[in-house]
């Protein structure tokens, strides 16, 4: 069986693996079909993510079927699942009030434990969330990162009625835009990048586009801050409308905030961090079934498994939008 490895930071190659045997309990064995590079993936090539692990064994967005069961698992051989990467305790505090994306037990596949990208896996099935048949494996590849959307947007009360900016057209930031223009919202894409504004005039033909400069003071209801820099966070503060609220789902390490202009313009603003399972990937999965939901730009390209090398030089160019490794070939 193959799969990658990831042995310290810049290094990533195909490693052999024996396929594990005898499944514990409520384990399932998956083999893989597509994988997505994550941008936490690629701060974990870059050696930027402090609580990573090396070496190991990366990938968190993950689409498969399941292929051998334990003796007392749920879930049945042939169904296709998504992951729930994140793991929890089931017993703190946050667990018990259902906040299982901020337990202190956590551990991220793919970070600081194995990860999926192989050809198969096994994982304990509470982690595995079966996909509905109507939903493509292109559709069902993004469910995981979308939750990060959905758990975002449950903060805020997004309709036509509102105006809303995302701030970073990375790949959450084009899951909130498609998710807002859904929704009927006005919308405003901000970024720096003028090849990624581009991108969102070619595909959302609705929706405004600037760059930081370009935004005025006071203008929306809702931003959301997916850039995860300290300038995007401090603009956010900025162009939110008095009264207004912000979603900071970017991991900017610092940013000077304006205390007095906060509490002048009675702000509320949210952190969010990934989602709660299976809720929010139960709800993604309802929105990407949605043919009104336009979310095919954020796939930029599909690699064979052979090609990782090339699939990560191109994620982590920063050229492009999200990269899939399809593991349904022959890794030779």
């Amino acid at each position: 069986m193959y799969g990658l490895i990831m042995t310290e930071p810049g290094h990533i190659e195909m490693q052999t693996y024996a396929s594990e045997e005898n499944l514990q309990d409520r384990d399932i064995k998956i083999k893989l079909l597509y994988g997505g590079i994550c941008g936490s993936d690629v701060g974990v090539y870059k050696g930027k993510i402090v609580h990573a692990s090396y070496p190991v064994r990366p990938g968190h967005e993950l689409l498969g079927e399941i292929i051998e069961t334990g003796e007392n698992a749920l879930l049945q051989k042939g169904t296709r699942v998504v992951i729930q990467p994140n793991s929890y305790c089931g017993e703190c505090e946050y667990c018990a009030a259902g906040m299982t994306n901020i337990c202190p037990e956590k551990k991220s596949l793919g970070i600081n434990v194995d990860g999926g990208f192989a050809e198969q896996f096994t994982i304990n099935e509470k982690y595995a969330i079966p996909v509905p048949e109507e939903l493509s494996d292109e559709k069902a590849v993004l469910v995981e990162p979308f939750s990060v959307i959905v758990h975002a947007f449950r903060k805020i009360r997004v309709d036509a009625s509102t105006k809303i900016a995302i701030v970073g057209c990375g790949t959450e930031g084009i899951l909130a835009i498609g998710l807002a223009e859904h929704l009927g919202a006005d919308v405003t894409a901000i970024d720096i990048n003028e090849e990624k504004l581009q991108k969102v005039n070619q595909h959302y033909k609705q929706v405004h586009t600037m760059t930081p400069g370009q935004a005025e003071q006071n203008q929306y209801d809702y931003v959301l801050e997916a850039a995860g820099a300290k300038g995007t966070f401090e603009k956010s503060l900025d162009i939110v409308k008095p009264g207004g609220e912000i979603v900071v789902i970017g991991l900017a390490p610092h940013a000077d905030l304006e205390v007095s202009k906060a509490v002048r313009k009675e702000v509320t603003v949210y952190g969010s961090i990934i989602y709660q399972a299976p809720k929010d990937f139960i709800t993604s999965m309802d929105y990407l079934k949605r043919p009104s939901l336009n979310v095919e730009p954020v796939i930029s390209k599909i690699f064979a498994l052979k090609d990782y090398q090339t699939a990560y030089e191109d994620a982590v160019s920063g050229h492009y939008g999200k990269i899939i490794i399809n593991f349904k070939e022959d890794a030779r």
